[in-house]
């Protein structure tokens, strides 16, 4: 009697069991358990880069805050440049190094007077503002394509292990006859876990969207942040020694 009530209750847990989202992968194919692992492999990847850009450019903007401060207050360039200095993650206070550094080489090779009369001498300080500029943005700009990718190619990774799932559902319910192949139940587990695909997917796919489109516009505030600075800084230049 009693083994007569435990086999339905067994059953019924099993079926409970099949229907949560876990025990739908577990049974899912290989293949779309593979998609599944990429999918989530590239899930966590893109996190990590957006916690790790977060910070740097939160850290960027906060520092460059402070050296433009530093920049305005201070008279003496040699002064600016020892802040200057202390502020590495800044990217403005990276250009101004640059463009310093050049400027001390030109003053470092000839006196004043020859100095002043050099037509090229703020070419090579524009070239340094720029050169430092390129490569301040191509640091921030780092890891941000993969997080493009991920936006882009995760939906459609996503559906490619849905159609691969459903595929493999209606292959099998070929393989079924009588009564057995009448039901919803055959193809609507298989089908259930196949969608999961998708739906992982587009979990991947919209925070990486929505923090690469976040981030580009930090970096373009930044890089107008640079660009400003160069003029200021060029500006300075040739007040002071390329009249």
């Amino acid at each position: 009697m009693n083994g007569t009530i435990l086999v339905p209750l067994l059953a019924q847990a099993d079926a409970e069991q099949g229907h949560t989202i876990m025990g739908l992968v577990s049974e899912a194919s290989g293949m779309v358990l593979f998609v599944l692992a990429l999918l989530i492999v590239a899930s966590l990847a893109s996190w990590f880069i957006i916690g790790f850009k977060w910070i740097q450019l939160r850290r960027a903007a906060a520092q460059t805050r402070q050296f433009t401060e530093v920049f305005w207050q201070s008279k003496r360039l040699d002064a600016i440049y020892d802040q200057a200095q202390t502020l590495g993650a800044s990217p403005v206070s990276q250009v101004f190094q640059a463009g310093y550094v050049e400027l001390r080489k030109l003053k470092g090779q000839a006196d004043e007077t020859t100095m002043s009369q050099q037509l090229g001498g703020t070419e090579n300080v524009e070239r340094s503002l720029r050169r430092a500029m390129a490569t301040e943005i191509a640091n921030m700009e780092k890891l941000i394509p993969f997080l493009a990718t991920v936006g882009s190619t995760a939906p459609f990774v996503g559906l490619f292990g849905t159609v691969w799932g459903i595929m493999l559902a209606f292959m099998n319910l070929s393989q079924v006859s009588g009564d057995d192949a009448m039901g919803i139940d055959v193809v609507s587990g298989p089908i259930a876990e196949a969608l999961i695909a998708t739906a992982i997917g587009l979990m991947a796919a919209i925070p990486a969207v929505v923090a690469y489109n976040f981030f580009n516009a930090r970096i373009a505030s930044l890089s107008v942040d640079m660009d400003n600075f160069s003029n200021d800084f060029l500006n300075i230049v040739k007040r002071h020694f390329f009249r």
